[in-house]
């Protein structure tokens, strides 16, 4: 469809005018409600439900306090140390020392910074997207001692910078450049090229699209903690099937975008991991075993000395990483740690070394839950010792504080209460004491720190269901209030004269007895001896926990919205779910995508009209974007009698069409897994539709490609289902760019539920 150029339509009007459906249930001619205290443009056309955010903080190696980002009247921001225990402020750096030659305006700040010194500053502006994230950009160094402020690589193209950062010294700078690694000179500003193998093909330091989306893998080096060699990630491109985006608007013929990218059962990328001098010269290979393109090299970090990395590697159905220890001079690799599952594994962030590298942290599942370890290298006999236990999940290692005995503390979030909710604990890293929850017992809600690097302060955020962040300087362990950051009181104060319903927690029962977690929305004025309809919001996979005690943002507004127009708005966590509880719940999804996924759904909805009078059964549709899209197309699909309505945005109708990575982890490998991916594919089952479907994607999506809905759409025609359908241009997965698309989006898609599910009790 989108090929078809006709001079009197958009493509944005083709696709509604030539898919508009036929309807399958009554149409809903009443006009919208005016008097609501919540508008579409309120909550996607202004700035009336922005919450305010605290600059960048940066902790000081030092401990002299943390540094941060402050707007100044004539322009740019000053960067500002704060001491944390007496509040004392000092200006390290004004906005006028940020002035290029040449230049009247300071230099706008993405990011910074610190040597460990603190005598120089690393400056990251005009940033521009390399795949998914603003990675590339023109680096600063600005000179405290001399006040010199020098571009790096000034006569490379603009904006082709990546990921520079200090050695440990603070005389010279690493960087990326068109896949190349290079080393700069802070002194006399000489560069380095590394590495000279680089091209669109093959990628050092930085790696491919699959790499970055699927195990957050950006920045590919890393200097040794003596400066003098830099170990890497190589990535290998070709034989990789490259992908084609059209674009159909940016000119007056269309241009390509072409990108390798992996689909199941393709070939992978091959990766591996070099040392090479920080001076250059040759770069040493890690001799890890298997086919490196049947394998993944998700993490890569320096043993906390300089002579050894350590590297997570995984077979390419992710159902079992070792850990291996590979030395610098020779390659040669070692086994210390196996991690196995009969479903998937998954890598472990922020290992921690101390001990001089003998010791770290580990995080595993063996148990059946996620904890926390301690491997020591010299340990007699087993090597592994469980730091935490119990039936929680260790969710993230925040901060280690350690003396060359070993002995100090771990920080961590957990939640072994609620699986709503994230507090800060610490726990004894000789495993001699129960982990102690440092996070005050009456503080409820989703909780978030930033820990000095000795412990004693944490930038501390914490947001709640209806509550925005507020952010404060505290003390650790007692959480002492040292300082107010922002509050957001004015988002507060708008919320309270506009909100109108209560989001309420509760809990429901799959058929299976399993425990399923909900929040519940009622219309303003509800009347319990009426009947509401319903609407589902879902994500139901393992990326996306949408029931939480926490701030929702835009979609928890949006959603009010709907309650104020007479709609019931629910949301469930199936079981697969990214919930702290557990491995089984996790697995139990493991090629049953579309499956299990949306049963759970069905028991969750039986359950609540079972219990609640008021919901009606003839009213239900749901909504989801990206995995929650594919889940809201199984359910219209394997269950018409359930589900009324469905608005899938961004979806991936044929599991196939995804990247190895995801798909493969959660659905198996080709060809064994060939009739699962059928069997768990939403086109499989769209002649099945009765319902009313609004289907939405963005032309540009490199990441859940436009493809898919275009197959889908295909299927639906030849089994003569009617649909309503909406093109995006030159939008990417998340259907945002450009002016008024949000508002747009979101006013469609309120439309559509209005004339097709109508509102208010009955």
């Amino acid at each position: 469809m989108k090929k078809i150029m006709l001079p009197w339509l958009t493509l944005a009007a083709l696709a509604l005018a030539g898919c508009q459906n036929v309807p399958s249930t009554a149409q809903y001619s009443a006009p919208m409600p005016t008097d609501t205290t919540v508008s579409l443009s309120d909550i996607y056309g202004s700035t009336l439900f922005r919450e305010s955010q605290v600059p960048v903080i940066r902790w000081l190696a030092d401990g002299s306090g943390y540094t941060t980002l402050e707007v100044v009247p004539d322009g740019g921001r000053d960067i500002v140390r704060y001491a944390p225990d007496t509040g004392e402020r000092e200006v390290m750096v004004a906005a006028a020392q940020l002035i290029p030659a040449g230049s009247n305006s300071p230099l706008r700040i993405a990011d910074y910074q610190w040597s460990e010194d603190g005598r120089q500053l690393l400056i990251f502006t005009n940033t521009r997207r390399s795949w998914r994230t603003h990675t590339l950009g023109d680096y600063w160094v600005l000179n405290r001692d001399n006040g010199r402020l020098v571009q790096l690589g000034r006569d490379f193209p603009e904006s082709t910078l990546q990921f520079a950062k200090f050695d440990p010294a603070g005389t010279r700078v690493a960087y990326v450049m068109q896949n190349n690694i290079y080393v700069q000179d802070l002194n006399t500003l000489n560069i380095s090229q590394l590495t000279h193998d680089g091209d669109e093909r093959v990628i050092n330091g930085t790696f491919d699209w699959v790499n970055e989306e699927e195990f957050y893998l950006r920045d590919g080096f890393r200097w040794s903690p003596d400066g003098t060699h830099i170990a890497y990630w190589q990535v290998d491109t070709h034989g990789v099937p490259m992908f084609t985006m059209i674009d159909n608007v940016s000119e007056l013929y269309p241009t390509l975008t072409e990108f390798p990218y992996p689909k199941v059962g393709e070939t992978n990328s091959a990766k591996r991991v070099g040392v090479i001098a920080a001076s250059g010269g040759d770069t040493t290979w890690m001799q890890l075993p298997g086919d490196e393109r049947e394998h993944y090299l998700v993490r890569m970090e320096w043993a906390g000395n300089s002579d050894t990395l350590m590297i997570q590697q995984m077979n390419r159905a992710q159902n079992q990483m070792h850990y291996f220890a590979a030395q610098r001079a020779t390659g040669h690799a070692d086994i210390l740690i196996t991690e196995s599952s009969n479903a998937w594994v998954e890598q472990v962030d922020d290992v921690r070394f101390f001990r001089d590298g003998r010791s770290f942290t580990w995080q595993s599942e063996r148990s059946g839950y996620r904890h926390l370890y301690r491997y020591d290298a010299d340990a007699q006999g087993e090597k592994l010792t469980a730091l935490t236990s119990g039936d929680y999940d260790v969710i993230e290692l925040l901060e280690i504080v350690a003396n060359d005995a070993g002995e100090g503390y771990a920080y961590f979030i957990a939640s072994p209460e609620s699986a709503l909710q994230r507090y800060l604990f610490r726990v004894d890293l000789q495993g001699n004491r129960a982990p102690e929850r440092l996070t005050p017992s009456d503080w409820d809600g989703s909780h978030a720190y930033n820990v000095s690097r000795d412990g004693r302060f944490a930038i501390h955020r914490v947001s709640r269901v209806g509550v925005p962040h507020e952010t404060r300087m505290v003390s650790l362990p007692d959480h002492a209030v040292i300082q107010e950051l922002e509050l957001n009181e004015g988002l507060k104060a708008t919320l309270a004269s506009r909100i109108t319903s209560n989001t309420e927690f509760f809990t429901v029962t799959a058929r299976d007895g399993l425990e399923l977690d909900g929040y519940l929305m009622r219309p303003r004025d509800f009347d319990e001896s009426k009947k509401y309809p319903v609407v589902m919001y879902i994500y139901g996979e393992p990326w996306g926990q949408t029931v939480a005690d926490r701030w929702l943002g835009h979609s928890w507004l949006w959603h009010e919205y709907l309650t104020q127009l007479g709609y019931v708005v629910v949301s469930i966590d199936n079981r697969g779910t990214r919930s702290p509880r557990g491995q089984e719940w996790r697995h139990s999804i493991y090629m049953q995508l579309g499956i299990v996924t949306v049963q759970d759904q069905v028991d969750a909805l039986d359950e609540m009209m079972a219990r609640w009078s008021w919901i009606d059964g003839d009213r239900v549709a749901m909504w989801g974007h990206s995995g929650g899209g594919s889940q809201t197309l199984n359910a219209l699909f394997r269950h018409p009698d359930r589900f009324h309505v469905g608005i899938a945005l961004a979806p991936v109708p044929d599991l196939r069409l995804y990247d190895t990575i995801y798909q493969e982890r959660y659905s198996g490998l080709l060809p064994e897994a060939a009739e699962s991916y059928e069997e768990t594919s939403a086109v499989t089952h769209a002649h099945r539709l009765q319902g009313d479907l609004l289907l939405v994607h963005g032309t540009a999506d490199d990441n859940v490609h436009y493809q898919g809905s275009e197959r889908l759409i295909d299927e639906l025609i030849r089994h003569q289902k009617q649909f309503r359908f909406m093109a995006y241009p030159n939008r990417t997965h998340g259907i945002a760019e450009g002016e008024g698309t949000s508002l747009h989006l979101r006013t469609m898609m309120t439309e559509f539920l209005w004339e097709k599910l109508p509102a208010g009790p009955r």
